[in-house]
């Protein structure tokens, strides 16, 4: 099967089940958002921006947990922010295992290492040396970390850990390949560390999952590379969909990058022309969603937005109308669902009932609608079922080749910066006293738990500074 048996039965039954009720509308997933604090700036993402007042709040683990009750959606997506900064993540996740939630924790991967160790150093015994060496040798875990996950005692033992289990994904941010993926995050050795996050994860027997946002600047080639490396490394599934001038990334690129959005961001058309080949990588590759929502990509057909299918909850409340867009907050699921003029929204036969919907085919928007039937087709349902009992698509054999194209920038010293790094560590700069920020700072690790502002935007700033320093002394 294309996807696991037993998460394929609890939304087919979920839908049926509403099918049956004739529910007019019902969540299938719920995106949670416990926090908006992250430790990256991606290129594309306004969520930090758009709650920036609210950077400290957090909703607590047992609103959390309502929530989900609340909205009953058979999957649950946490993300933010960077969840795994929420100080209640392992017990969130451990609740929600509870309530037999299919649970994504949608990570840019910098902190899944750590989260892993944790668990190793909760359930070590010596029969578990043999893959802890293998993490070892394959440089996932240093020899350090080893000897403590051996060692430890107490809190370790006894901490609540996010576990292996079938009804769990780590779904990690891989925006392109290196060079691309690390210049989106604003920085370096980003794609690197996700990576190894992968692999250790893989490893220990963990499903991994990645979640891929498509730009303007988006190369087609690269996607396709990008599917067949992390193909290589046989993850288990890939959610991608367009990026759209939704407004709060729209501003934040404006005013915090002095970029027309226009550059950056999809139209629909544009949309068509980078996902033409969406339905052949739905054959090459483990793509999540329908085929139904992948030919809508495709511009084959229509679809009308069911964004009331995937709700937001976060720390104002259940966010409405969309993921992206905000009108309001909701104190309730079903005072939203009530409440909001849903008929306002989406894109119909062409026509936008609101203009900020224009340019929108984002998955949490349209996905829902393929497999609720949404502007149904004969034949949907069919393509739906064989998409999903299909035989799952086999992993591409890794290949120094292929790794090769994967690590395209820092890896090889043509990361984004080092055009930047050049200037400030040339002679001129060095005797300007303009120094690296690097050999300042030390270099940014898996464990890195800082909210600095990105190395791109200090670079630069260095490499002005040092300009102008050598202006003068000319």
């Amino acid at each position: 099967m294309r996807f696991p048996l037993a998460l394929t039965v609890k939304i087919a039954s979920h839908i049926v089940k509403h099918k049956v009720a004739r529910t007019p509308k019902f969540a299938m997933v719920l995106q949670l958002e416990p926090l908006h604090t992250c430790n990256l700036t991606c290129t594309g993402c306004g969520r930090i921006r758009e709650y920036s007042t609210n950077l400290k709040d957090m909703v607590p683990l047992e609103q959390c947990l309502a929530a989900a009750n609340e909205c009953e959606a058979p999957m649950v997506s946490i993300c933010g922010g960077e969840p795994l900064i929420y100080p209640k993540i392992e017990e969130l996740v451990a609740g929600l295992h509870e309530q037999g939630r299919v649970i994504y924790i949608c990570t840019n991967g910098v902190f899944m290492r750590k989260k892993m160790r944790d668990y190793l150093a909760a359930v070590y015994t010596p029969k578990m040396e043999p893959k802890l060496q293998r993490l070892v040798s394959e440089q996932l875990v240093t020899e350090k970390e080893a000897e403590a996950i051996r060692n430890a005692e107490g809190a370790a033992k006894t901490k609540v850990v996010i576990r292996p289990s079938k009804w769990m994904y780590w779904n990690v941010h891989v925006d392109g390949l290196e060079f691309t993926h690390d210049l989106i995050v604003e920085r370096e050795g980003v794609f690197k560390e996700c990576v190894a996050a992968i692999k250790m994860a893989k490893i220990l027997g963990y499903q991994t999952a990645t979640n891929t946002t498509v730009y303007k600047e988006t190369d087609v080639q690269e996607l396709e590379d990008m599917f067949k490396y992390l193909s290589s490394l046989e993850v288990d599934g890939h959610t991608i969909s367009p990026g759209y001038d939704y407004d709060a990334a729209k501003k934040d690129m404006a005013k915090r990058l002095g970029r027309d959005p226009k550059e950056f961001f999809l139209t629909r058309e544009m949309t068509r022309q980078k996902f033409a080949k969406i339905e052949e990588w739905g054959k090459m590759f483990t793509i999540f969603g329908t085929p139904v929502y992948q030919e809508f990509l495709a511009g084959k057909r229509e679809l009308t937005c069911t964004a009331w299918a995937i709700p937001t909850y976060n720390v104002r409340g259940w966010k409405a109308p969309c993921y992206l867009m905000t009108d309001g907050h909701y104190a309730g699921y079903h005072e939203m669902l009530r409440e909001v003029k849903w008929e306002n929204y989406g894109v119909v036969d062409g026509k936008a009932r609101d203009p900020r919907c224009e340019n929108c085919m984002v998955h949490c928007g349209y996905d829902p609608s393929g497999a609720l039937g949404t502007n149904y087709q004969a034949g949907d349902n069919w393509k739906n079922f064989a998409y999903n009992f299909g035989a799952k698509p086999k992993p591409v054999a890794a290949s120094a080749e292929l790794a090769k194209r994967a690590y395209n920038g820092v890896s090889i010293g043509k990361g984004h910066l080092s055009e930047a790094k050049a200037a400030i560590n040339s002679p001129r700069a060095a005797m300007n006293g303009a120094q690296s920020v690097f050999q300042r700072k030390g270099h940014h690790d898996h464990d890195e738990a800082g909210m600095d502002t990105t190395q791109r935007d200090e670079l630069l700033a260095k490499v002005d500074a040092a300009k102008k320093v050598g202006s003068k002394a000319d």
